[in-house]
């Protein structure tokens, strides 16, 4: 006879024990109190109206005690609303599409490749075997400067590239959301390579004539992770001055990095960064908050900056020939997930349902304190986001999140999908990713979103969103075109 089997049933089991389990947890108060309330019910109708007249009647007042008690009451409440910090919402954002006379097939990039790096053709099949296993498709895109044999990285070409993108999301931003130029408080740019004199918000101000008075900040220097510390900037921003309008433009200029070397470690950059640039709008008006998109409940940053192999691990330098590029280490990956579990232990408890967070202590006590073998214990943050925006920095980066998050592919889809149809955008990777949620159809009231971003020092920077209302997929938007063929399959490796 065939034998049963008992981990179909057990397992069913334990999933009703652990749903049991979190839903007991995540609701003890309520569990807690619904007895008093009970007993002090049944109290109250055992006594009867008679009774409580009589209480009532036996009790005195003083006038001064109800005052001097109401006075603390209505003092404390002040204080405490007060004290508050106000929230802050995210009205809406562009994301900025590239023309299609800037798309650089593997077959374009590649002859280019072959013509500049002639005298070199072992470096000419790294970038081949980096491209076929990077997960990028055919129609990201790189500035007119880099399409030039060879490549013309001026001045005047990164500003022309600069003012393309910023320009171009700042005024479908403005379309968007009806925004006046006048109505702009606080203004942050931020992009890590080029930072010219004058600063990139300079440009900004100057063109849309904004106002003499407007806070402005140029964030360089920072890596891909810039535009989640750009968004910190401008909570903070607008925790002191109210009824406030912030926008932040995230975006990398390409044009000046382009590397026409031979090392190794430097020319992946070339491979993986193409075009791109976001602009958002941030507010902290209360009567507004029913028509924004999101509401942000935290940002957590966590740099390495003091261990010297996580600081030195991207950099800017010149080869041994002179020439300019950003060279990646070798132990990126590894240094990329001790700075994300760093960041981990400061956003968990600040997001994670009390189940999670209970297994986990408890799992920590018994693995430190009572050295137990017990296998350490990974919470499940499924159970607090609904959706997850990893930087699409490449395929292996969302591989090793996938894998320490114990993320489904669902979960990972806007970022592989992100990386495939634009490339690493840098620090705007972030708002593409959320935008193919969005035009996906799938962000609901109450959805809340991890974003997740690293960049050069070393840093891990999240921020946690909750959405507003129910988002209808969007008129526009730079996967207006394609979303229909999304997600699609992304091989291994493509042979070129």
């Amino acid at each position: 006879m065939p034998q049963p089997s008992p981990e179909f049933s057990s397992s069913v089991k334990l999933k009703y024990v652990k749903l049991g389990y979190q839903y007991l947890v995540n609701h003890i108060l309520t569990f807690l109190l619904i007895p008093i309330m009970v007993g002090v019910l049944i109290e109250v109708l055992r006594l009867g109206p008679d009774e409580i007249l009589k209480l009532w009647n036996s009790l005195h007042f003083d006038l001064v005690k109800i005052l001097c008690s109401s006075f603390l009451i209505i003092f404390a409440a002040t204080v405490y609303f007060m004290s508050k910090p106000l929230p802050i919402y995210l009205v809406d954002y562009a994301c900025y599409k590239p023309p299609i006379t800037c798309r650089v097939p593997f077959a374009t990039f590649m002859e280019h490749a072959k013509i500049i790096l002639r005298s070199n053709p072992k470096s000419v099949d790294f970038q081949m075997r980096i491209l076929e296993r990077s997960g990028l498709g055919e129609e990201t895109c790189l500035p007119p400067a880099i399409h030039y044999i060879p490549p013309r990285p001026t001045m005047a070409a990164a500003r022309e590239e600069a003012q393309e993108i910023i320009f171009s999301a700042m005024d479908s931003l403005l379309n968007k959301t009806g925004l006046k130029a006048k109505d702009i408080d606080i203004l942050i740019v931020n992009c890590s390579i080029f930072s010219p004199t004058p600063s990139l918000s300079a440009m900004v101000i100057n063109n849309y004539k904004l106002r003499s008075n407007i806070k402005s900040f140029n964030l360089s220097g920072m890596g891909c992770s810039a535009g989640l510390i750009s968004i910190e900037l401008a909570r903070d921003l607008l925790q002191v001055h109210p009824n406030s309008n912030a926008v932040v433009i995230s975006t990398e200029i390409i044009t000046p990095n382009c590397y026409q070397g031979k090392e190794r470690a430097m020319l992946v950059p070339n491979c993986l960064f193409r075009m791109g640039g976001a602009a958002i709008l941030l507010t902290n008006r209360r009567w507004e908050s029913r028509w924004e998109k999101y509401r942000l409940l935290h940002v957590v940053r966590t740099h390495k900056g003091a261990d010297d192999k996580s600081y030195g691990c991207v950099t800017e330098e010149e080869d041994p020939e002179g020439k300019v590029g950003i060279s990646l280490s070798k132990d990126l990956m590894a240094i990329a997930g001790e700075a994300l579990k760093s960041n981990i232990t400061t956003t968990g408890p600040l997001a994670l349902p009390a189940s999670e967070q209970l297994l986990f202590l408890l799992t920590l006590i018994g693995f430190k304190i009572l050295n137990l073998n017990w296998k350490p214990y990974i919470p499940n943050f499924k159970r607090a986001f609904e959706h997850f925006c990893i930087h699409a920095g490449g395929r292996a980066v969302i591989d090793e999140l996938q894998k320490n998050l114990q993320l489904s592919a669902e979960h990972v889809e806007a970022s592989r999908m992100a990386l495939h149809r634009f490339g690493n955008t840098s620090s705007s990777s972030l708002w593409y990713e959320l935008s193919y949620i969005e035009a996906k159809g799938r962000m609901k009231k109450g959805d809340r979103i991890w974003q997740i971003g690293f960049g050069s020092g070393f840093k891990c920077n999240s921020a946690v969103w909750k959405c507003n209302r129910n988002i209808e997929p969007p008129r526009d938007g730079p996967w207006i075109d394609c979303i229909q063929r999304y997600p699609v399959r992304i091989p291994e490796v493509v042979k070129l």
